[in-house]
Order: structure tokens, then sequence, then C-alpha cells
């Protein structure tokens, strides 16, 4: 009996193995298919877009689902933009982006994350802080950071509604709630960005993903 005993609790003990390891190569495979995303956005360049009219932040501004968009709480303050006193200097401002964005490049992300926020806290109306705040989100996601990320994503549409970056952020966003389990929000979302951003990449994706729920 004792020795039956043994056999059912190590038969047990490898089934939580196979299981944890089974978790584990899942958390491995979500991880590398993070990094090999971001490593293709890279690859299609950092440089910012043309500046839209209304690249600043913006009173007003309405989340994925269309309501009205509420403050971010927590840790994400930290990374709102604030009004700043320093008078605008393009020049210093694209070296100050260029330097967060070679940090993605090194792989140092948690830097390119506080480089990235202190970039907003400090230029939030610059013609790159669109930029910023959508590559801000690709950062905490690859740091596997699905709350900032997804904070991250979400402001761009509300604080720079007309930037290029609008819908790609959108579709992120749309993964990040996939990824928390958060399927009531997912097909909303991509239903914006197919009917709000008709012939962009995001939406060609949103409509993919679209027909896979």
């Amino acid at each position: 009996m004792q020795l039956q005993q043994m056999q059912d609790e190590i038969s047990r003990l490898r089934g939580i193995v196979e299981v944890q390891q089974n978790d584990i190569q899942q958390m491995k495979q979500e991880a590398l298919d993070r990094y090999k995303d971001l490593d293709s956005r890279i690859g299609a360049g950092g440089a910012p877009a043309a500046p839209a009219a209304n690249n600043s932040a913006s009173d007003g501004g309405v989340n994925a689902g269309g309501t009205p968009a509420a403050p971010a709480a927590g840790a994400a303050a930290g990374q709102a933009p604030q009004t700043s006193s320093e008078p605008g200097d393009p020049a210093k401002e694209k070296l100050y982006y260029d330097a967060a964005f070679d940090l993605i490049k090194a792989k140092d992300f948690d830097k390119a994350s506080q480089a990235f926020s202190a970039f907003l806290r400090k230029y939030p109306s610059s013609q790159y802080a669109g930029n910023a705040q959508y590559w801000l989100g690709e950062v905490n996601l690859a740091k596997g950071d699905l709350q900032g990320a997804g904070q991250a994503f979400a402001k761009v549409s509300q604080l720079y509604p007309k930037h290029a970056k609008v819908p790609d952020s959108l579709y992120k966003l749309a993964d990040v709630e996939r990824r928390l389990g958060h399927t009531d929000k997912v097909k909303g979302i991509l239903q914006q960005v197919v009917a709000q951003y008709p012939g962009t990449s995001a939406a060609q994706l949103a409509q993919r993903d679209l027909q896979r729920l």
C-alpha cells in the first residue's frame, strides 16, 4: 500500500511538472513573439511621421470603446504628459527621442521605458510625442507589463487623436486586452480600427482578427 501511494504521488507530481513546463514554454513563446514583433517594427524605422495639425494633449479624449477617457491611475500617472516650462527645441527633442529609441535597439527595455516616460513629461507637445507614447507601449509590451502597455497604447488616441500611430496603437491595445483576457473589449476595438482607419495595415490586421473571433 505504501508503495502504491508513493507511485500515485510521483504520478501526481509528474503531472504538475508537465503542466508547469507547458506554461513556461508558452510564456517563453509569447515573449519571443513580442520580441520578434518589436524587432520588425524597429526595422520599419523609428522616425516619427510628420506632425499632425492636432498633435498636442487633448481634453475630452475617448478610449477605444468610444466613451470619455478616464485619467490613468497609479503608476501610469507618472507617464502622463505634463506641462513643461522648457521652450520647444526640435533639434534637442530629436536627440532626446533618438536616445530613447536607441535603448530599444539595445534591448534595454527598462531604461527605454524610463527614457520615453521622461521625454513625454518634458516635451508633451513635441512633434515626437505621439511616437514616443506609442513606443512606450511597445516597450512595456516587450517587458511583459501588459497593464502599462495597455495604458500607453490607449493614450496615443486619447492625447494625440490625429497622429499617424493611432491605428497601430489601437490594434496593439486590442492585442493587450486579449492577453489580459478582456475578450469583451477586443472585438469593439478591432471594429473601431476597421471602421475609422480603412486602408491602413492596422485595419487589415484587425479585419483578419475579427474573422478569427
